[in-house]
């Protein structure tokens, strides 16, 4: 018997990539009893939905899922496929390394820090009031009667909400985390100079928690301010926790300063159920050319092993992926050191040169 995992390849290029990392997951030794599972803007002709019923269904019965990325449909009303297993499966960790490996172009070297995003509120909770509509002007009368606040009657409206319980658990979870993959310092981002109410909350309570870890030094910085340090000295930070909107556009300097998406992998995880997914798109232009880059989502299901208390495999498989990007005779046009296309690897062929480095380091 092995792990059982939903695997959810994806559209556009996620299921080169998907069968890339398979590929690369069972050499390993490990083994898995993979569950598919269909979903994106492929099978809405076939569903009626981009998430149909039976994936979430697998997940929860599986707890582990490894996914490709997913196209979200246009002008379906459905807003993301990603947004939803969130709120579906209580997702509330997003978790995103950044890591440098040599023969990745970078400004940078010796860049190892993580992004820990709290999930399920701020902006991106989606309570919007748009403009125009009744709701929306009642809104606008109520903040200024009580505000004293006059807000333009042509505006719409996005609700910017931080609570005591997402933040405790956000932040709980970033300290396991740094307690577990021993590291030293976990910093908290926010912007409560200026949003008093709900970035100073997510601050306040933030301290609040990082007293029941002395072992870990914390400490805090506001956002505009860490986009700042993270461009001159990204050394100086081991874990970042976040809220929503913050985390996700971090998360994207953070793979910028590693080399590129290319090598960005990522969970979302919740109490006991997690999925591990690339940070990048579909990139639709490239489905069926066998072409693309599928090492972070490799570098994903490396971190899935880690979650299944693999380490060992996690770090064998992790060194083989490094040892290939480092010579660079079999990796992706975007990984070339000289850029020439000609010597471009496909996808089934990096799985290939990583399966061979595996079984060359034991």
């Amino acid at each position: 018997m092995g792990y059982k995992v939903t695997l959810i390849p994806g559209d556009g290029i996620g299921p080169e990539i998907s069968q890339a990392t398979k590929m690369v997951l069972e050499a390993t030794g490990v083994s898995f009893e993979w569950e598919t599972a269909l979903a994106g803007a492929e099978v809405m002709d076939r569903y009626g939905t981009p998430l149909p019923d039976a994936v979430l269904e697998s997940i929860r019965k599986n707890r582990v899922a490894l996914k490709g990325p997913i196209t979200t449909p246009v002008g379906s009303g459905f807003r993301s496929v990603n947004v939803a297993l969130r709120k579906e499966l209580n997702l509330y960790a997003c978790v995103r390394p950044c890591k440098t490996y040599p023969g990745v172009r970078s400004r940078y070297q010796d860049i190892d820090l993580v992004i820990i995003r709290e999930n399920t509120e701020d902006l991106y909770a989606g309570v919007e009031f748009e403009q125009g509509q009744e709701d929306t002007l009642k809104l606008i009368q109520f903040i200024g009667q009580t505000k004293g606040v006059k807000i333009g009657e042509d505006s719409g409206i996005s609700i910017k909400n931080i609570s005591i319980k997402a933040t405790e658990r956000i932040v709980h979870y970033a300290f396991r985390y740094a307690r577990e993959h021993n590291r030293r310092k976990v910093t908290i981002i926010h912007k409560a100079n200026i949003l008093k109410y709900s970035d100073g909350l997510f601050l306040k309570v933030g301290r609040q928690v990082a007293e029941q870890y002395p072992d870990i030094e914390v400490e805090d910085r506001i956002v505009d301010n860490i986009c700042m340090q993270l461009v001159q000295k990204p050394h100086l930070y081991d874990v970042l926790v976040l809220p929503n909107l913050y985390g996700d556009i971090i998360s994207d300097l953070g793979a910028g300063l590693v080399g590129g998406l290319g090598v960005a992998p990522g969970a979302n995880i919740g109490d006991g159920v997690a999925v591990f997914e690339p940070t990048h798109g579909s990139a639709p232009k490239y489905k069926g050319m066998n072409k693309v880059n599928p090492m972070a989502m490799m570098l994903s299901g490396v971190m899935m092993l880690r979650y299944l208390k693999e380490q060992e495999v996690a770090d064998r498989l992790e060194k083989a992926i490094a040892a290939v990007i480092r010579e660079g005779k079999r990796v992706t046009y975007d990984l070339l050191p000289d850029l020439d296309m000609n010597k471009a690897a496909s996808t089934i062929e990096v799985a290939e040169a990583v399966i061979e480095a595996m079984s060359s380091t034991g």
